[in-house]
């Protein structure tokens, strides 16, 4: 991994330049060159800072992928890539034929069976009519039977009389309860059918639906990937969308240095799309779970500046970045070729080579921070590369 920006400096004073965006791949050649006498060098004083390096790329913030529902071939594709469109708004129709003719099946006997239960229902008024006549006969085999049955009381009117009275009294009852029983089984029927066709209306609805891709939400798109003609197949891809303006820096970071980092520190970057255009950022979220694999974890930043400064509407294009993990004016400073061992340097003495301990702060991929162990005085050898 390489830095793409970080301080610097090349004057060899002890006064350092404020530019945090020269770039160090360039003129790490000249931080000691001043100062060099042979194989040995002199600390400098100068600003230095720690960075982590990120690739990646932008994408669009809740940016999604639509997938094909159904099979079928495009019969009609309302928008291009760039267009703004509306929640709901249709796509892509998908030919649909067939769920068409199942859904106008569907709402012909649901409205069929919304009649059969409706004041105009012939089947209910025919059962209604009979529960009405067994309910007239029986009211009037009642009155009879009980008019006679006070006769006989007072000995106006015969026993058999009164017993053939009662005989069609419980007749006219049974019949007037089997009418009543037949007119709610009927009505209870007819409800059912009414629910179950408005269940198949909403089914065959969903269906069609399906045949009509549509936006989730507001948006951009930014990829439609079928054509007038083409076929398409279920779970099939077929545009890709995102918010219009905002933007996500997604980057990969390696697991070696993902503990460094933390929300809210700046990020400085550049992308292919602007050349060497500096942009600033800064960590939003750090995701837990590495990718195995390229043994990186997921970071995202959020740009500082506006994009339409720079970027416009473009997405996916690749990005090079510096997560900047501290930084420290006026530090002591080595190359780190110097070092021999992660805590000591050899340094020419009073004409001797002596090793020397020492206490590092800040590392870069060229200079070493020495806090304690050396000063600007010391003669530090960098060993000849084997």
């Amino acid at each position: 991994m390489y830095p793409l920006v970080g301080y610097t400096d090349v004057s060899c004073h002890k006064s350092a330049m404020k530019n945090k965006l020269l770039l160090l791949s360039v003129f790490a050649f000249l931080f000691f060159s001043c100062s060099r006498t042979g194989s040995t060098v002199n600390p400098l004083r100068k600003d230095v800072v720690e960075t982590v390096y990120a690739s990646g790329k932008i994408i669009s913030e809740n940016e999604y992928t639509l997938f094909a529902l159904s099979n079928g071939t495009v019969k009609e594709k309302r928008v291009k890539e760039g267009d703004a469109v509306a929640k709901d708004e249709i796509l892509y129709v998908i030919s649909n034929d067939a769920p068409a003719a199942r859904l106008e099946a569907a709402q012909s006997t649901y409205e069929n069976a919304q009649k059969n239960v409706s004041a105009e229902s012939r089947i209910l008024n025919d059962v209604k009519l009979t529960m009405q006549s067994a309910q007239a006969k029986f009211s009037n085999d009642s009155l009879n039977y009980f008019r006679l049955k006070n006769l006989l009381e007072h000995d106006a009117a015969s026993k058999s009389t009164v017993d053939n009275a009662f005989t069609g009294y419980t007749i006219s009852l049974n019949q007037k309860k089997s009418a009543e029983e037949k007119y709610y089984a009927a009505l209870n029927e007819l409800n059912v059918a009414l629910h179950n066709a408005k269940s198949q209306v909403a089914g065959a609805q969903s269906d069609l639906n399906n045949y009509f891709i549509r936006s989730e939400q507001s948006g951009t798109i930014f990829q439609m990937l079928k054509e007038v003609g083409e076929a398409v197949h279920a779970g099939e891809p077929v545009s890709l969308l995102g918010e219009t303006a905002s933007r996500i820096i997604k980057l990969s970071v390696d697991q070696q240095d993902i503990d460094k980092l933390k929300t809210g520190q700046e990020v400085l970057l550049k992308t292919d799309v602007t050349g060497n255009k500096i942009f600033h950022a800064e960590v939003s979220r750090i995701y837990p779970m590495m990718n195995e694999i390229d043994q990186t974890f997921r970071v995202d930043a959020v740009f500082k500046d506006s994009v339409d400064s720079g970027l416009g509407g473009f997405i996916h294009s690749s990005v090079e970045a510096n997560i900047i993990i501290q930084e420290k004016s006026h530090a002591l400073i080595i190359p780190r070729a110097a070092m021999v061992a992660d805590d000591s340097v050899q340094v020419k003495r009073d004409g001797k080579v002596k090793t020397v301990f020492v206490q590092t702060g800040i590392q870069t991929l060229d200079d070493v921070e020495i806090l304690n162990g050396l000063d600007e005085s010391a003669e530090v050898i960098i060993p000849n590369k084997k």
